[in-house]
């Protein structure tokens, strides 16, 4: 394409550049090579997909697809997946957006990506347990055809080990008919496993209760065993209730077996990284209980074993909900000084520790909160006679023994998690 260019609007630059004389009289042509269409615009290196959107952004973007796209929008961003579930946004956010969307759309996503569903805090707790129990069906079902169908040993040995870590949680579920009901609050099918299992309706209890376990607890080896502490808290509490407030009572309860963060081992148990992991986990958790109920917010309390009363202790020190009352037992040190520092109601604060437990008062992980001047009251965990109902108590002893069923430190727990603290015995 040729174009003429008229002398006087060659800039002295361009005339610079220009050999021979030039006749500045008469117009000049000069021939240049322009595309047909204009260039397009530079604008640096095309993005990761998975790297546009984070988080609530994401979320948003997701509402705006057609229950039909779902699925492929959710294969094409894989990272931005992954990402929403280790930097979940704030439950009220969750919550709200989910209200928001469609009907279509809600049972698209539970289709195409039940473990994104199940557990983001703040999507209602019965769609919750129905996304984790699918995908806990289907990724179990996926193992047992690698088993049988696969040739490579090393790849059948560890499908083998991840399905009996899996097959635990369905145990401890059991049956969808059991009463009281076990629900699946969150469920992580990876590696060392984590997943939190519901005794009760949390949807509606006047008490919720949450167990946080310490080091050494695996889903494979202690999910069974933790869920039935959970139920056997439940059943503490119901009787409690029903002996103070006699027979008619109305108030119910829900204990939830959380193990939702890698408890330590002995290569790790050292360092705060696992307990960071489970402070940011336990108190998403409860973020969400919190924003789901808040129309009707229950009594909520924290009972942390171990090296899980570090975590509890650092959620409730760095993150800004708080709960009604916190035990701790056998905990190896706390972040805060001094009850004060805690997000927890005043006076409602209690540590045990049994005899021959070598962690307690180590102050390994900050100040030792069985100190007087750390503020919190004692709780009995020796066993004994119960002052109230006249029955025998059984005593903990040594680090793991803390929630036995019919143990004074179980009464306890029982009494502080439904707000008759003033019953606790070993209390000063």
């Amino acid at each position: 394409m040729l174009r003429e260019i008229f002398a006087p609007a060659i800039s002295h630059t361009a005339l610079a550049t220009i050999p021979g004389e030039l006749d500045l009289s008469r117009p000049i042509t000069i021939q240049l090579s322009v595309p047909d269409a204009p260039p397009v615009p530079f604008i640096g290196p095309v993005a990761d997909p998975n790297q546009l959107v984070h988080g609530a952004r994401f979320l948003q973007q997701l509402a705006l697809q057609p229950a039909s796209d779902i699925a492929s929008y959710l294969d094409a961003h894989p990272v931005a997946v992954a990402d929403l579930l280790v930097k979940p946004p704030a439950a009220t956010d969750v919550m709200s957006w989910w209200r928001a969307l469609p009907s279509d759309t809600r049972a698209a996503l539970g289709d195409a990506n039940p473990g994104l569903v199940g557990n983001l805090d703040g999507v209602p707790f019965d769609i919750r347990d129905t996304a984790n129990r699918s995908e806990l069906r289907s990724t179990m079902a996926g193992l047992e055809h690698t088993i049988t169908t696969n040739s490579g040993r090393t790849i059948v040995e560890n499908a083998k080990v991840q399905l009996r870590m899996l097959q635990s949680i369905a145990t401890a579920l059991g049956s969808t008919s059991a009463n009281p009901r076990r629900s699946l609050m969150s469920l992580d099918v990876n590696g060392q496993g984590k997943a939190a299992i519901i005794i009760g309706d949390v949807r509606t209890a006047d008490y919720v209760s949450y167990l946080v376990p310490g080091m050494f607890f695996t889903i494979e080896n202690q999910m069974g065993d933790w869920a039935d502490a959970a139920s056997s808290l439940y059943d503490e509490q119901r009787s409690w209730l029903a002996l103070l407030n006699g027979p008619d009572q109305t108030k119910t309860v829900a204990t939830v077996a959380w193990i939702g963060y890698h408890t330590p081992n002995l290569t790790n148990v050292g360092g705060i990284q696992n307990a960071q992991e489970g402070r940011d986990s336990l108190a998403h958790a409860i973020e969400g209980l919190q924003a789901l109920r808040s129309a009707h917010e229950p009594y909520t309390a924290v009972i942390a074993h171990s090296y899980g009363s570090t975590a509890a202790l650092m959620a409730l020190t760095e993150y800004g909900f708080s709960v009604d009352a916190l035990a701790l037992v056998g905990s190896p040190g706390s972040p805060a000084k001094s009850v004060a520092s805690l997000h927890v109601q005043p006076g409602h604060v209690w540590v045990g520790q049994a005899a021959w437990d070598p962690i307690p008062h180590s102050s390994y992980f900050g100040s030792d909160p069985s100190t007087k001047n750390y503020g919190a009251k004692s709780l009995g965990v020796g066993g004994g006679i119960d002052s109230l109902t006249g029955s025998i108590l059984s005593g903990s002893i040594g680090h793991n023994e803390y929630f036995s069923a019919g143990s004074e430190s179980m009464r306890n727990f029982a009494l502080i998690a439904i707000n008759q603290g003033q019953y606790v015995s070993g209390a000063r």
